[in-house]
């Protein structure tokens, strides 16, 4: 995508969100979609093992050659310290790019999305997500859960098609209650909210499980009802941060400097340093969103800070 393009989607579509309120999943009883074999990896595609469940990185789109302007990373920095940080981990110091990759989680009879990515709304090259889903055995009536980690476009634009249908007729989708408040309020946002009102259940941060293996896990700041998730099977686990972090350098060295799409700075900040704190300390696996596809790894510390380290088979 060209970075006139590019900054145009990102103002647009990441400064939308969604939230959650109360609520309990209820049984489930109908049978897994297709749980025969597991998907190859490919460019789009990349399952994995979280304990005895079948995980599957989705590729949606992204943002490519977006400026160093300090418009987007590093707001109040200059594009020579934004510049600094990048180059000196060997990536240009002019642009940056932000990968989008929804989760797929097999859990049980359950087939839960972890976010719907940005549909059309990143223009030409984006909207990836059914494709990738197909690729991967699955169809979108065959989607049971969807649990949206914040409202910003890049995040539920996809819950909709192209004719303001539901793209996962089947799917309880699940947020927040004060994200999924925020999105009722936004009026650019109407007709989605419209759409997908019937099918929204909303939940309070540590309430029960979601599903039989995820629970929420409320990492504040990004948004007013901004949620991770923790997947768990046996004693391995696997925490989807949404938001928390955007770029797999520049947030994780400079968890200090502030992202243009985060509504509540200081306390976005306090939860990014928390998470690397926690993450390093914990060894914990993570799911990052807008990371490099496929966007698994672990946080671990150097010097006196904090750096990204890809899992090795997962390395783009």
């Amino acid at each position: 995508m060209k970075a006139h393009t590019t900054l145009a989607a990102a103002s647009l579509v990441l400064a939308t969100l969604l939230g959650a309120a109360a609520c309990s999943p209820g049984a489930d009883t109908k049978e897994p979609a297709s749980a025969a074999a597991v998907p190859a990896a490919s460019a789009d595609v990349y399952p994995f093992k979280v304990g005895e469940l079948d995980v599957v990185a989705l590729r949606d789109g992204g943002m490519s050659g977006v400026p160093n302007d300090n418009k987007v990373l590093g707001v109040g920095r200059t594009p020579a310290e934004v510049a600094a940080v990048l180059t000196a981990n060997g990536l240009p110091g002019d642009s940056f790019s932000l990968s989008v990759q929804p989760l797929l989680v097999r859990d049980g009879a359950r087939v839960v999305l972890l976010d719907a990515g940005a549909g059309n709304s990143f223009g030409p090259g984006a909207g990836k997500l059914p494709a990738s889903l197909a690729a991967a055995g699955v169809q979108p009536d065959q989607v049971t859960d969807i649990l949206i980690s914040h409202s910003h476009g890049d995040h539920v634009v996809g819950l909709v098609n192209a004719t303001g249908g539901l793209t996962f007729p089947n799917a309880t989708i699940r947020m927040a209650a004060a994200e999924w408040a925020f999105l009722q309020a936004n009026t650019e946002m109407a007709a989605l909210v419209a759409a997908i009102t019937p099918k929204v259940q909303t939940f309070q941060p540590g309430a029960a499980a979601l599903t039989p293996s995820i629970s929420s896990v409320a990492i504040n700041g990004h948004t007013p009802g901004h949620m991770g998730y923790e997947i768990k099977s046996g004693t391995d686990s696997l925490l989807y941060i949404g938001d928390a972090m955007h770029h797999s350098v520049v947030s994780v060295q400079r968890p200090e400097w502030q992202i243009a799409f985060d509504t509540d700075a200081p306390t976005a900040t306090a939860s990014r340093e928390a998470l690397l704190e926690r993450a390093a300390a914990g060894n914990l696996r993570i799911y990052a969103v807008h990371f490099p596809f496929p966007g698994l790894g672990r946080i671990q510390r150097r010097d006196d800070g904090f750096v990204w380290a890809p899992e090795p088979a997962a390395q783009p």
